[in-house]
């Protein structure tokens, strides 16, 4: 039977979330395989890693919000925004640790961020890092980004070197967060360290390194590792379907309310897991029927 479920992956630094898919693939055995939203090689953290049928919930993963634990210095800019890059300027003002705190918390909320030239973002069908090396930039069309919550963990104020804890929505760049925290504080700054501690879900705590992984698979309790699918839906509300909505549903067709136990709890719109057996079959999305009630249609379906 094919192997299938999520790994909540301690991603190393100096790997891409590329590095990790593909030496993943070689202990595994298996080239079904993806992750749940890139890290930079310079970040370590939790990559969801999906494998077998859980590969079609990669995007849902990528999609939730990220927490991120963010080392910044003051008093330099570089091309990359983060420590990686060639240093381009410099700053000898200095900072307060309330003028940090009050400066980070301008950040909160709903936003348009422009991306960094080192990134993966395509303009023209070019990726801009790619031009980036060339020595190019071009314009970038400002995104629209959330900062559900920040906050200053420390910052020293004779080193001009602090860290904070954001909670962000896809597509944030936390080096984009550094480089315009200097420019709001009126000098520059670099990242120089970046954990994500949280993707949607998953935590850090009990995340699994390469070594781990290799372990359980020669011992053969690998399966022992994996999240069922459906773990990457606990925030969803559950639906049950007897057998014949189940058998309607591997048609596609419409689940009836009488075919289900548990439907009549939620309202029009509602996204739900759903099972049949105890087996997790789908998300299944409620909608009003023309002719009256309510009726349960696919929408992603995970067998």
């Amino acid at each position: 039977m094919e192997t299938s479920g999520i790994l909540i992956f301690n991603k190393p630094q100096d790997f891409t979330s590329h590095d990790v898919v593909a030496k993943l693939r070689g202990i595994l055995h298996t080239r079904k395989i993806g992750h749940g939203g890139t890290l930079d090689p310079m970040a370590t953290g939790v990559l969801p890693i999906f494998v077998g049928g859980a590969t079609k919930a990669a995007d849902y993963a990528a999609a939730q919000d990220k927490e991120y634990m963010a080392g910044f210095t003051l008093g330099q800019a570089t091309d990359t925004q983060d420590m990686t890059g060639t240093v381009v300027a410099r700053s000898e003002k200095r900072v307060t640790t309330a003028q940090v705190q009050q400066t980070l918390a301008g950040f909160l909320g709903a936003q348009k961020q422009i991306p960094p030239m080192y990134s993966a973002v395509k303009i023209g069908g070019q990726k801009l890092y790619d031009l980036a090396r060339k020595g190019k930039e071009v314009e970038r069309p400002a995104r629209d980004i959330t900062v559900l919550d920040i906050a200053l963990c420390d910052f020293d104020e004779d080193t001009q070197k602090g860290t904070f804890r954001v909670v962000c929505s896809k597509g944030t760049y936390v080096r984009t967060i550094v480089h315009d925290l200097g420019e709001r504080l009126g000098t520059y700054a670099a990242m120089h360290a970046l954990t994500r501690i949280r993707s949607g879900v998953y935590a850090l705590e009990g995340a699994l390194s390469f070594d781990e992984i290799e372990r359980a698979r020669d011992a053969g309790t690998l399966d022992t590792l994996f999240r069922p699918t459906d773990t990457l839906f606990a925030a969803y509300p559950a639906v049950t379907m007897n057998d014949e909505g189940n058998e309607r549903a591997l048609r596609g067709a419409t689940v009836f309310e009488r075919q289900t136990s548990g439907l009549s709890a939620f309202s029009a719109g509602t996204i739900c897991r759903v099972y049949h057996n105890d087996v997790f079959c789908m998300l299944g999305r409620i909608d009003q029927l023309d002719k009256g009630g309510y009726g349960l249609f696919v929408h992603k379906n995970f067998r």
